[in-house]
């Protein structure tokens, strides 16, 4: 799978070819070693605790892989089958219709599916702010013990929007739970297309191993679209020592011409046999 963000500043498109597993084996070990490390590869290989966790914290900046690791293909409804048939993934092609190539938000889990390079942790009064590196998404996570919105999108209830709404509790010390409803059904749930319906329910746990790791999995739940839920992915961050962090956004215009000069003369529909 290949992804691609650009930076708002000039027009910068930086493209990440994750190769096939057989082109890894055949490609030579030391091409692999001479490639330049991301900062999470580095802390990965670095493997420092920093010490116990404390508790109840997860405030400051994270780094995380590229891409998590995507659980295996749902169990679909019909309906969800249909709809998914309708999703074209693959950025690269000028045929896919993949909110991401537009720069479209990318809702609630995708933000944590699709260039989790980074997310931050703010603790307000009476809730916690979710930062997302790629974007510079916020998310509003209520700790004060409120539920979801039962009548999201019905008359006299509040309507879907691109991250939902969110609540969370702590279980235990160090796992943090959010569960999310009322996304905008026009986002997809990773780059692999998989849809959601209006009524999908999702569940984030993060949870802080060490001061220095924290782990998340993405479960979804969305009995219109899929016969069970499902864990859709898990991830692996890591504290970023000097609390830096970078500007990653998708720029609709430069999204638009990047198609215009590289997606299409590329001719990979062609090449594929979509057209």
């Amino acid at each position: 799978m290949r992804t691609w963000f650009l930076k708002s500043g000039v027009v910068t498109v930086a493209v990440v070819f994750s190769l096939h597993a057989a082109a890894q084996e055949a490609a030579p070990k030391a091409a692999k070693e001479t490639r330049p490390l991301t900062l999470y590869q580095k802390l990965e290989r670095a493997n420092a605790t920093g010490g116990p966790a404390p508790r109840r914290d997860f405030g400051g900046f994270w780094t995380g892989p590229l891409t998590p690791k995507l659980g295996p293909a749902p169990e679909m409804t019909p309906a969800g089958q249909a709809q998914f048939k309708q999703n074209k993934p693959d950025i690269f092609s000028a045929s896919s219709n993949d909110p991401w190539a537009t720069c479209d938000p990318l809702g609630v889990p995708r933000t944590m599916t699709t260039e989790t390079r980074g997310v931050a942790f703010a603790q307000m009064q009476d809730h916690l702010v979710i930062l997302t590196q790629y974007q510079k998404i916020w998310r509003a996570v209520w700790m004060d013990g409120r539920e979801l919105p039962k009548n999201i999108g019905a008359k006299g209830g509040p309507q879907p929007n691109w991250y939902g709404y969110s609540v969370g509790h702590w279980d235990g010390d160090y796992t943090l739970v959010v569960n999310t409803a009322g996304v905008d059904d026009s986002t997809w749930l990773d780059r692999r297309g998989y849809p959601h319906s209006a009524d999908m329910r999702v569940e984030e746990r993060f949870t802080r191993v060490n001061h220095d790791v924290l782990e998340v999995t993405v479960t979804v739940d969305d009995p219109k679209y899929y016969t069970k839920p499902f864990a859709l992915a898990t991830s692996r961050f890591r504290w970023i020592p000097d609390q830096d962090d970078e500007e990653q956004l998708c720029v609709p215009s430069e999204a638009i011409e990047y198609r215009k000069m590289v997606v299409v003369p590329a001719g990979q529909d062609q090449a594929v046999g979509k057209k």
